[in-house]
Formats: C-alpha cells, structure tokens, sequence
C-alpha cells in the first residue's frame, strides 16, 4: 500500500478489501499470499468499521418542537431494526 491504512479514506479501504476478495475468491493465490491477503482484509475491515462507527457518532436528527423551532438531537441506533 502507497498510503498508511490509517490514512485510507472509507472509500479507499472498501475497495481495497473488494479487490481482496476478488483475488482470495478467484483461489489463484498460494496459501502464504492468502494468509497474507486475508490479515490485510482484517485490518481493513476494521479501519472501516471505525471510520463507520466514527460516522454513525457524528449523526443527528433535526426535529420540529411544538413552539415551531427546530432542535437537534443525538442519532441513537435502534437495536431492534437489525
């Protein structure tokens, strides 16, 4: 990798663990370069899991008060939706 995984944008390390299936899906690689691929499909999941987390933290809704004015409140995830 040219840039540190710390640096990958979302995008970046989504297509990066793409590309990494692909190959470890094709079975043209030789069990070192899987083992290889794959902890790097590792990190790059994580690195997208924080930065999604990191996302999901930054997100707020905007409500209507009875008053007419807006206010804004923290998004909370609803557990049951999964």
């Amino acid at each position: 990798m040219t840039k540190k995984s710390s640096d990958l944008t979302f995008e970046e390390a989504l297509r990066k663990l793409e590309e990494i299936v692909k190959k470890l899906e094709s079975g043209n690689q030789t069990l070192e370069d899987s083992l290889i691929l794959f902890q790097e499909g590792i990190e790059l999941s994580k690195i997208c899991t924080k930065k999604l987390n990191d996302a999901s933290g930054k997100i707020s809704i905007l409500t209507r008060e009875i008053d007419g004015s807006f206010s804004e409140k923290p998004f909370v995830e609803d557990k049951n939706d999964r």
